[in-house]
């Protein structure tokens, strides 16, 4: 009696155990449904606010544009009404002292009034401004400080060149990587003897075959308002030999013969960034441009010249300064004022980066090309428009026969009669000073930012690029120093108190571009076919782990920035 009690306890038990696994299979199931629900929830109301955010900036841009418009129109009613009493006083000139000391006093109080106009129109745009600056940067911060772009290029010529079978059955040239939406990428994976499966990949932006070097910048571009803001930014193409980096960064012609369409992010980059600066006074915005490449691990400045004035390519160190940035020793800066520039300079260099024919690719680069643009900025102010105020009021001082002393365009204190005779807001007011003073009031403190353009060396597999000989050290090199990147990418992303710059030359060199509050956009690059099928899903990952890196200080403005 006593075993056959014992095994009706163990069924007891046994039944018991089922059903509490039958219960605790439904609770799993619903918390999962309800993470699920929450999810999409918390992805509805991010887009949302981004949709409302966006509008806003929209809006806001729109209200800038009309403001602006209404400011120069502003300023030109203000030159004209200065010539027309101009004219008015030399005609009252000819009348009697009496009448002409009242024409006078009355053109006086009509540049007072117009001054105080002038004032509150800079004070409101000012204003919006600031507060579309704050929008912007607050709308690239919601979408990260890392964003992560992927293009997939079309099947070329040389990819049918490739051997015709692959292990999985399949020919080396078809399509297996496709761009599935606007911010996925679809990977069949096919082995023979295994069943078909398919990986997707979720990024910022997917841009299929198709689609243009025009729409990719436009995504792109935003992020030149941040520089301007005051944001170090960065933009990378990384990718397999033969993936179209160069073609994203470059373009597929010479710079100096490229049609618009054809450019690439750099060149359209220049020329927005030029556009940029020319919608705000000219005399705030310097631009230097310099040229690097990292080959072998060695940095080379390519705009380096000889005595005869020829470029040369002359290896430099990279060290950390005391404030903890990375900075290039004795690198060489060209001032430059406009994008054609800017492309006569790249064109001549250019030739000096390292180059090698593969298997892959006829022209492959060995070495990472890095072009940097150092913008030095300061604040803007009203000078401009204080000097034509000063040359009305030029005219009207010489229409008083009383007070025949000449405005000083150097100095007004030099003349202290005509501030007796004209006493204004702009004397008192710094930003509208015709004379500024020696103390840096005219303007806020000068800072500059940094925007990097970075088209990496291709990744690729020594078997299959038919590397030998010297270049069997620019391969080992090019993989090291990526999987080096990529380290460092784990390290933020992981939120690691040590990051390892210094492991190689290109992260060292690109410290202030990737941490900090950098803005930093990587732009993968694959290839469709199943012959690269391996490099590419390396690619893929790489870009799903640099996803995964959320800055802690997006507040901390980068030290780059001298005060």
């Amino acid at each position: 009696m006593t075993f056959l009690n014992q095994e009706e306890r163990i069924l007891e038990l046994e039944t018991e155990n089922a059903i509490l696994h039958l219960r605790l299979s439904e609770c799993m199931n619903k918390l999962q449904q309800e993470n699920e629900s929450n999810k999409r929830n918390k992805q509805k109301k991010t887009q949302t606010s981004l949709i409302s955010l966006l509008s806003e900036v929209q809006v806001l841009k729109q209200d800038l544009r009309e403001l602006f418009a209404v400011y120069v129109t502003f300023a030109t009613e203000v030159e004209e009404q200065s010539k027309e009493l101009l004219r008015r006083a030399e005609q009252s000139s000819c009348s009697s002292n009496a009448q002409s000391g009242d024409d006078v006093q009355t053109l006086r109080s009509r540049v007072e009034a117009l001054e105080r106009s002038l004032e509150e129109e800079k004070q409101r745009c000012g204003a919006e401004r600031q507060r579309r600056k704050e929008l912007h940067n607050t709308l690239v911060d919601l979408r990260g400080n890392i964003r992560v772009h992927c293009r997939v290029r079309p099947v070329l010529l040389f990819d049918n060149i490739q051997p015709s079978t692959s292990g999985s059955g399949l020919a080396a040239f078809d399509e297996v990587i496709h761009a599935f939406s606007d911010d996925t990428v679809l990977v069949k994976c096919l082995k023979t003897g295994v069943a078909a499966q398919n990986k997707m990949f979720e990024f910022d932006r997917v841009y299929g075959p198709e689609e243009t070097q025009d729409a990719v910048f436009e995504e792109v571009r935003s992020l030149l308002t941040s520089l301007l803001d005051g944001y170090n930014v960065c933009i990378m193409a990384y990718g397999q030999t033969g993936s179209g980096k160069t073609h994203t960064m470059l373009g597929s012609q010479p710079l100096v013969e490229q049609l618009e369409p054809q450019q690439g992010i750099i060149p359209k980059a220049t020329a927005e960034l030029f556009q940029l600066i020319s919608e705000k006074p000219a005399e705030f915005h310097t631009v230097e441009v310099s040229v690097m490449e990292v080959y072998n691990n060695e940095v080379f400045d390519l705009l380096c010249r000889d005595k005869h004035g020829n470029n040369v390519s002359q290896r430099r160190d990279v060290i950390t300064t005391s404030s903890g940035t990375s900075q290039v020793t004795a690198l060489t800066h060209e001032p430059v004022c406009s994008a054609s520039k800017v492309m006569e300079i790249l064109s001549s260099v250019l030739k000096l980066r390292a180059h090698c024919p593969t298997l892959i690719h006829p022209d492959s680069s060995r070495s990472h090309l890095v072009v940097t643009f150092t913008v030095s900025s300061k604040s803007p102010n009203a000078v401009a428009l204080a000097r034509r105020l000063q040359s009305a009021k030029k005219g009207l001082q010489r229409c008083n026969s009383a007070h025949r002393q000449l405005w000083s365009p150097r100095c007004r204190r030099a003349n202290p009669a005509s501030d007796e005779l004209f006493p204004s807001t702009a004397s008192s007011s710094p930003s509208l000073s015709p004379c500024p003073s020696p103390s840096p009031s005219v303007s806020q403190t000068p800072f500059r930012t940094k925007l990097q353009l970075v088209d990496l060396a291709g990744s690729e597999c020594v078997g299959m690029s038919g590397s030998s000989g010297a270049s069997l050290r620019e391969v080992s090199c090019i993989n090291r120093s990526l999987s080096a990147l990529s380290d460092v990418l784990g390290a933020l992303a992981e939120q690691r108190p040590h990051v390892p710059y210094r492991n190689s030359k290109l992260t060292h060199l690109l410290q202030d571009a990737i941490g900090g509050d950098a803005k930093f956009l990587l732009m993968l690059c694959v290839s469709p076919t199943q012959h690269f099928i391996t490099e590419s899903l390396h690619s893929l990952t790489f870009g799903v782990r640099a996803r995964q890196v959320h800055k802690e200080n997006p507040g901390k403005k980068n030290s780059l920035r001298v005060k």
